[in-house]
């Protein structure tokens, strides 16, 4: 899947993509398949989806 990084918190490790048909998914830092921990608000991003107690994360973020 394709999408946006819209939010990052750097201190919490929490962050939203959005994906190309508007649909939020939330991540933790631990998700970036780069293990950098970090990554920048607008930053376009390729991610898999999976499915985690009732709800759809993004996992395996890479830079675009």
């Amino acid at each position: 899947m394709n999408g946006v990084v819209t939010e990052f918190d750097f201190d919490r490790g929490l962050g939203i993509v959005v994906d190309d048909l508007g649909q939020s998914f939330p991540f933790h830092c631990v998700s970036i398949a780069d293990n950098s921990r970090s990554i920048a608000v607008g930053a376009r991003v390729q991610f898999e989806q999976l499915h985690k107690l009732g709800v759809h994360e993004a996992t395996q973020i890479r830079i675009a």
